[in-house]
């Protein structure tokens, strides 16, 4: 029974132990969600002021290709025009590691069924992963990937993914695949996220009517040509990188909730062994006592 005591009091010293440490990791979690989802805010107001002008200038040309497609001897950016899709790229946003839930499976689980559902070989499709637990998840599938983005950090800047937001926009103008689509987990609140799936190339989601609503007029130098052939992959690369930001933040949110989980169902199994522990104690006692009566009685 002391044995069995001494056990039981080690397992709840352990316990213990990996509880503080998981309650210490939910609140790192909670710091780096805080953080991100201030990120997020802030980012929101650039792309939203890049979209409007981006619209401004984009009215005219998307005006005259939805309504009778793309005029002979007018220079439309490639970016907005649809082409018959012969390759599609993905860009699927990952953790680089654990402790995060069902964050990476619930990503990795819904893309692969997607991947099988509207593809019939691995030629009609360019893989491009960020994050170290996609791409250890594709290549152990013998999926091939166009690139690879490793160690990102906790708030990344766009400076940190310009390469590879870069390198999506100009494969897609230099025709290496001819749609993309940005696949990750969106944030919606610290208990919620949702697997999404945007397209991101070719710019699609601009409504000319739209510019109608803006009071803000522009003076443009040079032409809205050249200004266009600039901005059109700035407001790509924004798009890509708000995916980035976005999964980011369900990252951290995904890693607090499973560390809060975790320091719950530690604190449980203390409760659970504190009782065990009572009630062996409780025997142990009652079975001291019941050894000292008998000694003494027959001592009488």
């Amino acid at each position: 029974m002391g044995a069995s005591l001494n056990e039981i009091k080690q397992r709840i010293a352990s316990t213990k132990k990996t509880s503080q440490i998981t309650n210490a990791m939910q609140m790192v979690s909670a710091a780096k969600l805080t953080k991100s989802e201030a990120h997020s805010k802030q980012f929101q107001i650039y792309a939203s002021k890049v979209r409007e002008v981006v619209t401004h200038l984009t009215a005219q040309q998307l005006n005259d290709i939805y309504s009778a497609g793309p005029q002979d001897g007018v220079n439309y950016n490639s970016m907005l025009i649809s082409r018959p899709v012969k390759k599609t790229g993905y860009i699927v946003i990952t953790s680089d590691g654990g402790l995060v839930g069902g964050y990476n499976s619930s990503i990795l689980k819904q893309m692969m069924s997607m991947l099988k559902e509207d593809h019939q070989s691995a030629d009609e499709y360019v893989m491009i992963a960020i994050g170290a637990t996609g791409a250890d998840f594709f290549k152990a599938r013998g999926i091939n990937l166009a690139y690879e983005l490793r160690n990102l950090s906790d708030q990344p800047g766009f400076e940190e993914v310009r390469k590879i937001v870069t390198m999506a926009t100009t494969m897609y103008q230099n025709e290496v695949f001819d749609e993309l689509y940005v696949c990750y987990n969106h944030h919606i609140n610290s208990l919620t996220s949702q697997f999404r799936v945007e397209k991101m190339l070719p710019i699609v989601d601009l409504d000319p009517e739209e510019a109608e609503s803006y009071e803000q007029e522009y003076l443009f130098e040079p032409s809205k040509e050249e200004i266009l052939d600039h901005l059109l992959p700035q407001y790509a690369e924004s798009l890509i990188y708000g995916a980035i930001v976005d999964a980011k933040t369900a990252e951290h949110a995904a890693g607090m909730t499973a560390m809060k989980t975790a320091t719950d169902n530690a604190k449980n199994i203390i409760a659970d062994l504190t009782i065990s522990y009572n009630r062996a104690r409780q025997g142990a006692i009652t079975q001291e006592i019941t050894e000292i009566v008998a000694g003494a009685s027959a001592l009488d």
